[in-house]
Formats: structure tokens, C-alpha cells, sequence
């Protein structure tokens, strides 16, 4: 056992990280790094049928987008390597071995099919459909005699049938269970492969951790886990189950209720900083009314003592809030970066960032506060990088129409002439035009942003031409690309 602060996130790579398991990670995270313990990753694979190393990627790369290190585990090493289940099967056989020589745990002869029966008939009594125990009163030497011949088998624990286990949970206080409820569970299959809650206790133990935080969907697995901690001689950690995350339905959140896992949310643009803001607050708060928190101040802040035993709910409009505050307080310089990355990822051919950096930063400078995700980002500036923008049916019938179009040919000649092509001179030529027309500046205004950005509602139109370019604007005043 090491010592100080231990915590592990342990997934199952059958699928994405969804948010439920990267809320966990993040408050292993959190914790470790408030106490200055240990964070480690271990990952649980042995589920063979349904276990993927395209998932163990995923859920890696999640992580990492999310901000979150560890330091032990996969790509990093450690003491207690390896950190996948699957290579650590002697391990787990030796242990389960250990329990049969001291009477804890016994081979079970019964095929699934014999199971399932007593399983029934124990429902038509009136009892729970538990496991009878049958084989465990099968005398040891006859049991090891029949396993030594080769005969189909699992290893089943020995549960108590009277009595209690108690558990004193960080979040949610003593929790009582009653042994009678209790069948004897399945510690290793007939594969010789380990179930999760006979892996997970051996694991946790070899690798020392002291806290196991968790959701709380595994508090019926608890009994079991104490009671092996028990039969093993280990030595019990403390645990904390974290409350359930629902969707705006009040049921638990899953795929029907849109993007659940962190890739998808990447894809969409949240960034990272705001979902890790957004996990935190699905069960803990501080002081009930802070809500925005760097990954820094999160580690100042975090306290399991905060976290709630009440369901959270799921609200895609305030992580998209708290992303968007976020991504306000970025440097201009990492915004022009976060910028180009992402109009590069939906496929615009864009010269290397050094050599559009300066005009990415007056984009950004332009901007201000208007944008607030990297899908903004895309859909307010990639039209400056493209030949005409996507235009706004709404707003091309509303300002495009009639005599725009001749206005709008009239004013390109005129700015043929702007030297030198600056927000200022372009304002003034408009005007000089608009008042020769004898009409309004603004009559040209409006079918000018259109012409050149696809929506009625931009920036200062001038400096966005003047970044644009005079080439570029006059070729959009001319085209009659809104046409089609």
C-alpha cells in the first residue's frame, strides 16, 4: 500500500467516454490534485466480446481534451502496471485460489441452464431468485478432484446469509445491507476471466487506493465489495457515490437525449475548460452561487464534503453558456490559433497559421465579444477565407432585392478607386455614392453587409471589407453570387 491520497477512474472500453464517466474521472482528478495524491487510470477489459482498443483510444483522447493527466495508467506506466485487467489474470486467479483454500469462495459445477432453474423455482416459492448455494456444500476434496479433471466450472464467493454489511459512505452516510439478499456471486467465469466486482476489489487493493469515487449506480454492488475486502483481508477504502446525472426528462441521461459522450461535445465546439467547469457543477457547488471556475480554481475549490447526494440534471444551454464565457476570456492569439484549427478541421484550404496569424488577430479584434465557440467562430469569419459566403435566404430577400443590385454594381466602380483600401475611405466613398443616388447611406449599407457577408448583422461593415480586401469585396458587390 502506497502512501497519501489514492484514487483511480477505472472505465470499461466498450464504448465513448460518456459525461457520467467523465464527471467521475474528473473528480478523481480533482481530488488527487487538491490532496496532492495520485490519479491513476486503469483500464477494465475484460469484457473481451465487447471491449475495443478504438475505444480504449477514445476514451485516452477524451480525457486529455478534457484536461485531465494521470499519474498512472496507460502511455505513463507506474508501480502497479500493468493497468489493463486483461494482463493481470494471475493475479486474480491467485487471489480467487486463496479464497477456495480458505473456504471464502468454492467451484461451481452448475451450467447456466441448472442456474437459471434453481433461479425459478426460487421465484415460485416466493423467495428471491438467488443462486441456492448447492455446490458450496460439495465436500472440498470432491470439489478439487472434479476441477483437477477438467470439469466445467466458475468460482463462486460465500456470502453470509444472516446478518448485515455496513458500509459509511463520504456522501451519503452509513448504508446498511442485508446478507440474506445476498447470492453467492460469481468471482471468476469459466473462461478463468474475473467478473468486475471480484477484478475491481483486487485491483483496488494492489494498487492501494484509498478513496474509491464512483457514481452512484454502483452502490448495489457495495455489499459485495465490502465483504470481499473482508474475506481478502484488505484493507477497506473509503467511499463516495456520486449522485445520478438525468437528462431534462428526469431519467438517466443516455443517448436519446442527445450528445452524451466528450467527443461529441469537442465536435460541437464546447471547449474544454467549459465542460470541465459544466462537470464539476453536476453534483458539487462551492457556495451555491459561483459557477464559473477555471481548472485551477476547480483544484482549489473541490471538496467531496460539497458533494450532493440529489440527482443533477443535464442543461446543453448552460454548458453552452459557461463554454461561451470561457472562450471570452482567451487571448486573441489563442483565439486566432483555436480559430484556424477549426475552419481547417471543416475542410478550408487556409495557408499556415504564422502566415495569417496577424489577420486571423484582427478578425478576432474585429469580432470581440460577438463569439463565443469556434462554431461561431466558422460561421462569422470563414467567409473570408472563402470565394463568397453562405447567404441568409432572409436577409437576401429582405435587402437584395429591386434595385440593390445596380446600387451595389455603382458601388463597386466607385471603390475601385479607394486607395488606400481602409475602413475610412470605404465608409466615405459609400457615402459620396449613396448621396449622388440621392438616397440614403443606409440603403446602401444594408445590401453592402449582405453582398459581402451573407447576413444582415455583422461588424462595422467598413472594417470587415477593408479585411476582406478590395478585390474580394468588389467581386461580391459584382457576382450576384446571393442569386444562386
Amino acid at each position: 500500500m502506497s502512501d497519501g491520497i489514492r484514487v483511480r477512474f477505472a472505465p470499461s472500453p466498450t464504448g465513448h467516454l460518456h459525461v457520467g464517466g467523465a464527471r467521475t474521472a474528473l473528480y478523481n482528478w480533482l481530488y488527487a490534485r487538491k490532496t496532492g495524491g495520485a490519479f491513476i487510470l486503469r483500464i477494465e477489459d475484460t469484457d473481451a466480446a465487447r471491449s475495443s482498443e478504438e475505444s480504449v483510444r477514445g476514451i485516452l483522447e477524451g480525457l486529455r481534451w478534457l484536461g485531465l493527466d494521470w499519474d498512472e495508467g496507460p502511455d505513463v506506466g507506474g508501480p502497479h502496471a500493468p493497468y489493463f485487467q486483461s494482463e493481470r489474470r494471475e493475479l486474480y486467479q491467485a487471489e480467487a485460489a486463496r479464497l477456495v483454500a480458505e473456504g471464502g469462495a468454492y467451484p461451481c459445477f452448475c451450467a447456466p441452464e441448472a442456474v437459471e432453474a434453481i433461479r425459478e423455482a426460487e421465484r415460485a416459492a416466493g423467495r428471491d431468485p438467488n443462486y441456492d448455494g448447492r455446490c458450496g456444500r460439495i465436500p472440498p476434496g470432491e470439489a478439487a478432484r472434479r476441477v483437477a479433471a477438467g470439469e466445467p466450472h466458475v468460482i463462486r464467493f460465500r456470502s453470509p446469509d444472516e446478518g448485515e454489511t455496513l458500509l459509511f459512505d463520504v456522501i451519503r452516510g452509513k448504508m446498511a445491507f442485508r446478507n440474506e439478499l445476498l447470492e453467492d456471486f460469481v468471482l471468476v467465469k469459466g473462461d478463468g476471466l474475473p467478473t468486475y466486482n471480484f477484478a475491481v476489489v483486487v485491483d483496488d487493493d494492489a494498487m492501494g487506493i484509498t478513496h474509491v469515487i464512483r457514481g452512484d449506480d454502483h452502490i448495489s454492488n457495495s455489499p459485495r465489495h465490502v465483504l470481499l475486502y473482508q474475506a481478502l483481508g484488505y484493507k477497506l477504502p473509503k467511499f463516495a457515490h456520486l449522485p445520478m446525472i438525468l437528462g431534462a426528462d428526469k431519467t438517466r441521461l443516455s443517448k436519446r437525449h442527445g450528445a452524451t459522450s466528450v467527443q461529441e461535445f469537442e465536435k460541437q465546439g464546447i471547449l474544454p475548460a467549459g465542460m470541465m467547469n459544466y462537470l464539476a457543477l453536476l453534483g458539487w457547488s462551492l457556495d451555491g452561487k459561483t459557477e464559473l471556475f477555471t481548472p485551477r480554481k476547480l483544484v482549489e475549490a473541490f471538496s467531496l464534503k460539497r458533494v450532493g447526494s440529489n440527482p443533477s440534471v443535464f442543461d446543453p444551454d448552460k454548458l453552452a453558456w459557461l463554454s461561451g464565457e470561457h472562450f471570452t476570456r482567451l487571448s486573441d492569439d489563442e483565439k486566432a490559433a483555436g480559430i484556424h484549427a477549426f475552419l481547417t478541421g471543416q475542410g478550408l484550404a487556409l495557408p499556415p497559421l504564422d502566415a495569417i496569424r496577424p489577420r486571423l488577430a484582427a478578425l478576432v479584434g474585429l469580432m470581440g465579444k460577438r463569439i463565443k465557440s469556434w462554431p461561431e467562430a466558422a460561421e462569422r469569419l470563414g467567409h473570408f477565407f472563402r470565394e463568397r459566403p453562405d447567404y441568409d435566404p432572409e436577409a437576401v430577400a429582405e435587402h437584395l432585392g429591386g434595385e440593390a443590385a445596380g446600387r451595389l454594381a455603382d458601388l463597386a466602380g466607385r471603390l475601385a478607386g479607394v486607395a488606400p483600401w481602409e475602413a475610412g475611405a470605404i465608409e466615405a466613398a459609400l457615402r459620396e455614392r449613396a448621396e449622388a443616388m440621392g438616397i440614403e447611406a443606409a440603403a446602401l449599407i444594408h445590401p453592402l453587409r449582405v453582398a459581402v457577408t451573407g447576413r444582415s448583422v455583422s461588424p462595422d461593415i467598413f472594417s470587415v471589407c477593408e479585411l476582406l480586401g478590395s478585390d474580394l469585396t468588389r467581386a461580391r458587390l459584382t457576382g450576384r453570387g446571393w442569386e444562386g
